[in-house]
């Protein structure tokens, strides 16, 4: 009960607490190692055993028998020690610095890795990794260089907390150890729990040289064990407290180092076997990375042995002496040949050194390691991790930045891989991996720089795990009509069983990955996806609509406002592309707005921005260029409205010169050089006339008919043709529609207000009038129109039609009016219900009068106005809720001042609601209120049996002064600061919205011209001629509609392969225009001079050891020839020597120095 009451106290460990009894199997599955033979130390004086310990630790039975030191000169822990059940596991407390919880066990060096990763992972609660960092080197007390550690804080940190890794050292307050774990400190002190847990931080120590070890032992595992840590400055061999979880590896030796390297080594290669994700459900194998810093000679044989298992690994360059030697064997041997003779093939891969590579690293290694007694062995650990340079990457931690040491991480890890193969398949893993960074610049620069053959829908595959085709309906066998439900059920029975649909060929890959890309608002991948797909416009348009409904789900406030800003970002890209497009032809930029797109769910670029909202977009000249070819028609944008409407009086006027329309010549010319001028990209040529998107069904196929009778009779009746054709081109126009349509519904308004007000006459038989019954029928010809609009205007089902009429605002108003005409018509035929339809249709009317604020939408002035009046009427909801408040407040404690009892519901609504909201316009009774004031004689009484008949009760005078005071607060507030409070709010939104109203106005311009050009000609009451004239022609003559199709244009083949590549060529434009302000940014200079500086830094540090090595030689030399001149004194003294001796007579004359002539000679 107290181990349970003490891990609730603890604080800080990661994942759920394990109790006692959930680790009670340790100790029969995980075992520790014991010393049980005595191989005397000679060094000791026979106290100490080789393991370390004393003689008397060791049993009698060990130390007497015939393998005693006698016979034994060397000791072996699997020879001299023996497996016992672990007495050291559980939970640590840190008792000297804080209330921390880590789990430790001691396990013998044998132990299988599989046991230990199943222990953490599964019973410790410790998350699988994504990544497993292991930090070796710099053990003991080797000091550790200011940039080093500069580069475990921000780089090894950050890159462990975005990536979910584990970093494994030695888990020592010492040496590196203790760097990664105060790096480690300073990342869980600045980030958030969430982010905490991601950096885990697994310490493999050897368990005889822990300090304090006994402490941790306990055979029924300790929960918690109290570890007291020193707060000390110097390093020291106890255990780090900023460590999640302790291995503490046992061999049965005590103070050695290096016990835990076999285990560790094991380890990582069986980490780097397991699955990513929760049980391993992940699709990518743990990548491991060993990363080297400084060293001894025994790091040399950890590299080695590390590296025959595939195992990669980052060298820190400057470091210390062993990864400085590395590195400096990959630069000095790269140049020279690795074997003297081809390698046979039964020993291939193990090459032989040549003997010149072999002198130049036995130099390197003895000038870094000039002590050691092995010196061939590490020459030949050396030159085996040079075989293996492949796996091998350097930082240079003096000439980069901390900054990007993920991003070397990463390239380390897919440099490992392309040893092996240029195959794609071999770098899943890592590609992988660059997505779950979101490291799109490594991507780009490692995988997709054209040395990888990939199969792009094996690609798509092995990122998404799922289907890739942008819309997922035919693959996935269901219909348009199906509920969402039932289709997410039917997709989940079909992913139970065997999937067809991924064995199918994906027809835009490239799409889908953007798609994706944007779904996971992975800004840097969605743009570079982006530029490898087509369609650009549409393709930036159908992201911004996409991110900006995600947004609206997410709850999150940074990752609502990164999806705004991303969003914003490609509405940007695409008004920017098109503008490149709008200037380099106009006729073809056209043809993109209004193109059906396969890719895109046969959308077009405007439906597609429209439905994302993308105003910028939309306020492009461009676009406004072909809403208003589409709005005039046939007609020039040029003519006078005032001539439209006298012609629409007198229709004779159309044959005339007042209207000015444009030549069919110019449709025609485009027609004939069609085949011709789209064989250039650059040509003028026009992918479709404007009278193909103008026209409505019922004038194609006349009009169809009208050319095919011109071709068999071409002159036959060319003014009749040329009548029809004139009368069609000036009504089927939209504005044309739109001014008949507006004229009507002045008129329509005009006869409702002459009824109400002049001609309502009484319930049947006396009514209703004749004009009534004309404005009855009036609006039934409304309620058929909206009944068009909602039913018979999509292809989708019933519900989405109708959620898609009701989701507009100006629809909403229709109902509204129609509905209240419809009650009031109803009532009024009653007499007990006359009056209250009468009202009904009074209120009716106003509805129908605001109805014409759309109507003037569309122009120029007033549109802008009518938006800024529509955000200000947000303002007044916010003004009305502060002022209800106060009114409420005030009301009730007035009445409750001035009559103590009034039981009339009418008078306390008015007295408590309608009469403080007058006083804001200055309507005061002071004469009631006001005990100096009240009117004497008023018929008023206190008798509360008259006042519950109706009387009226007298005003009460008591605490008069504090209605007055109440009164003057009452209208302080109101009428200065709330009156002034909505002024300054109305100001702000005008200022705000003012700015924008225009961009605002085109935007709402193009759902006004898209509903007039959907309208049949004639207006309401005569629009039933055109309802019934379409219903003869749906549902009798059988003739299909393609009315529900606005602004669309269907382009295959040829013509569809040349709009594409040419907007391609226009994106490539404007990409390369931005790359080339980006460049030319003065932080950009900073960073291209920042690099050529690097790079002369690094030139200097090159020509710096040139020189040492350089002065290094001279040194010898000079050395070499003091050595050669005392060498030569000395014999010329021992020749001096003998010439004047008589021992020795010469046969011949002493030899004379030859001096060669000098090159400057």
């Amino acid at each position: 009960m107290k181990a349970t009451e003490k891990e609730h106290e603890g604080g800080g460990r990661m994942g759920s607490r394990t109790s006692e009894r959930d680790q009670s199997w340790i100790p029969n599955v995980i075992k520790k190692r014991v010393c049980t033979t005595f191989v005397e130390d000679s060094s000791s004086n026979g106290s100490l055993c080789q393991c370390g310990s004393g003689r008397d630790t060791h049993s009698s039975i060990a130390t007497g028998d015939c393998f005693g030191a006698a016979i034994v000169t060397q000791w072996n822990s699997s020879q001299h020690s023996s497996e016992y059940p672990t007495d050291a596991f559980g939970e640590m407390e840190f008792t000297g610095a804080g209330r921390k919880h880590s789990n430790f066990v001691r396990l013998s060096c044998d132990t299988l890795p599989p046991v230990v990763y199943q222990l953490m992972t599964s019973h410790w609660g410790v998350r699988s990794p994504n990544l497993v960092v292991s930090v070796v080197g710099g053990g003991g007390n080797e000091k550790v260089k200011t940039w080093v550690r500069e580069v475990l804080r921000q780089g090894l940190v950050r890159a462990a907390q975005s990536t979910g890794a584990w970093i494994l050292t030695g888990g020592l307050r010492e040496g590196i150890g203790r760097c990664v774990g105060e790096a480690v400190r300073d990342h869980s002190a600045a980030a958030s729990s969430l982010s905490q847990k991601k950096v885990i931080a697994v310490g493999v120590a050897p368990w005889g040289l822990v300090s304090d070890r006994q402490k941790l032992v306990n055979e029924q595992g300790s929960f918690p064990a109290r570890y007291y840590v020193q707060n000390t400055s110097w390093d020291s061999c106890c255990l780090d407290i900023n460590y999640q979880a302790f291995l503490l590896v046992d061999d049965g030796s005590v103070g050695r180092r290096g016990v835990e390297t076999a285990f560790r080594a094991k380890m990582e290669e069986y980490i780097s076997h397991q699955r990513t994700g929760l049980c391993g459900s992940g699709s990518i194998d743990i990548p491991v990375l060993c990363m080297l810093i400084a060293g001894e000679g025994n790091m040399l044989e950890r590299m080695d042995l590390s590296l025959s298992k595939n195992i990669p690994w980052l060298v820190l360059n400057g470091s210390g002496r062993a990864a400085d030697l590395i590195c400096e064997l990959l630069d000095a041997l790269s140049a020279l040949p690795t074997c003297t003779t081809s390698p046979s093939p039964e020993n291939e891969g193990n090459q032989s050194p040549s003997a010149e590579l072999r002198d130049r690293a036995r130099e390197r290694v003895k000038r870094y390691f000039p002590a050691k007694a092995e010196l061939e062995k590490l020459v030949d650990r050396a030159l085996s991790i040079y075989q293996n340079r492949d796996l091998i990457t350097v930082f240079n931690g003096e000439q980069e930045s901390p900054d990007d040491f993920d991003t070397v991480l990463l390239r380390a890890l897919v440099r490992a891989n392309k040893r092996v193969s240029s195959n794609a398949s071999e770098y899943t893993e890592e590609l992988k991996l660059a997505v779950a960074w979101n490291r799109v610049d490594i991507a780009k620069s490692e995988l997709f720089n054209g040395d990888i053959q990939w199969k792009v829908s094996r690609l798509l595959w092995d990122i998404m795990g799922d289907v890739c085709q942008p819309f997922y309906y035919t693959l996935l066998e269901l219909d348009q009509s199906t509920s969402t439900w039932r289709a997410m059920k039917h997709v989940n029975r079909l992913l139970l069983g065997e999937c067809s649909y991924r064995k199918q060929h994906c027809q835009y890959p490239w799409a889908s990955l953007f798609i994706w890309a944007v779904l996971q608002n992975r800004s840097e991948m969605a743009v570079y996806f982006w530029e490898m797909a087509g369609e650009s416009v549409l393709g930036a348009l159908a992201a911004c609509k996409i991110l900006r409904e995600l947004s609206k789900l997410e709850s999150e406030t940074e990752t609502k406002l990164s999806m705004k800003e991303l969003a914003q970002k490609f509405e940007n890209l695409a008004h920017d592309v098109f503008s490149e497009c709008y200037q380099s032809n106009e006729s073809r930029s056209f043809t993109l707005l209004i193109r059906q797109s396969p890719m895109w769910g046969e959308a077009t670029c405007l439906q597609m921005a429209t439905a994302a909202d993308a105003r910028h977009f939309f306020s492009h000249d461009g676009v406004q260029s072909l809403l208003s070819q589409i709005w005039w028609g046939a007609m020039e944008r040029s003519t006078d409205v005032w001539k439209l409407v006298l012609a629409f009086f007198l229709p004779p006027l159309i044959y005339t010169k007042l209207i000015s329309f444009r030549e069919r010549e110019d449709e025609g010319k485009s027609h004939v050089h069609h085949g011709r001028d789209t064989d250039s990209l650059d040509g003028d040529a026009t992918l479709f006339s404007f009278s193909d998107v103008n026209q409505t069904p019922e004038q194609d196929e006349e009009y169809a008919a009208l050319k095919d009778s011109q071709k068999e009779a071409p002159s036959f009746h060319p003014k009749r043709s040329f009548i029809l054709m004139r009368w069609r081109e000036f009504w089927f126009a939209p504005i044309t529609s739109f001014l008949g349509n507006v004229l009507m519904y002045f008129l329509f308004l005009s006869l409702f207000a002459y009824i109400l007000l002049l001609d309502f006459k009484p319930p049947p038989p006396h009514g209703p009038s004749t004009l009534e019954s004309i404005l009855y029928f009036w609006v039934f010809t409304l309620v058929c129109e909206e009944f068009r609009q909602s039913f018979f205007m999509a292809s989708t089902t019933l519900y989405q039609r109708m959620k898609l009429y009701i989701q507009d605002m100006w629809n909403k108003c229709d109902i509204t009016a129609l509905s209240l005409f419809a009650l009031g018509m109803c009532c009024r035929m009653f007499p007990w219900s006359y009056e209250f339809g009468r009202a009904v249709m009074a209120v009716d009317f106003m509805v129908f009068t605001l109805r014409l604020i759309h109507i003037f939408a569309i122009h120029k002035q007033l549109g802008p106005k009518i938006i800024i009046v529509e955000k200000m009427m947000k303002d007044i909801f916010f003004f009305l809720f502060f002022l209800a408040v106060w009114i409420v407040a005030y009301g009730v404690a007035n009445q409750a001042l001035l009559y103590s009892y009034d039981p009339r519901p009418n008078w306390i609504f008015r007295r408590v609601f309608y009469r403080p909201y007058m006083h804001i316009y200055g309507h005061i009774p002071i004469h009631e209120m006001d005990a100096d004031k009240l009117e004497e004689g008023m018929k008023c009484t206190n008798n509360l049996t008259l006042i519950e008949d109706g009387a009226e009760p007298c005003t009460s005078t008591y605490a008069n002064w504090l209605v007055v005071i109440l009164l003057v607060i009452y209208l302080l507030v109101t009428n200065i600061l709330l009156v002034n409070l909505l002024i300054a709010m109305f100001s702000h939104t005008f200022s705000k919205v003012q700015e924008h109203s225009d961009t605002y106005w085109k935007f709402q311009r193009y759902n006004l011209i898209l509903e007039y050009h959907s309208r049949p000609c004639l207006a309401p009451p005569f629009i039933i001629l055109s309802h019934l004239h379409l219903l003869i022609k749906r549902h009798i003559r059988k003739i299909p509609s393609t009315k529900i199709k606005h602004f669309v244009l269907e382009i295959r083949g040829r013509e569809a392969s040349r709009l594409n590549t040419w907007e391609a060529i226009q994106k490539e434009n404007i990409l390369t225009a931005q790359n080339k302000r980006e460049r030319e940014k003065d932080s950009e200079r900073l960073k291209r001079t920042s690099v050529k500086v690097d790079i002369v830094l690094k030139q200097i540090a090159d020509i710096r050891s040139w020189m040492a090595e350089i002065r290094e030689h001279e040194h010898r030399v000079k050395t070499e020839r003091a050595e050669l001149e005392y060498c030569t004194s000395a014999l010329s003294w021992v020749v001096e020597t003998l010439s004047q001796s008589n021992l020795i007579k010469p046969t011949r004359p002493p030899p004379t120095l030859r001096t060669e002539p000098s090159i400057s000679s």
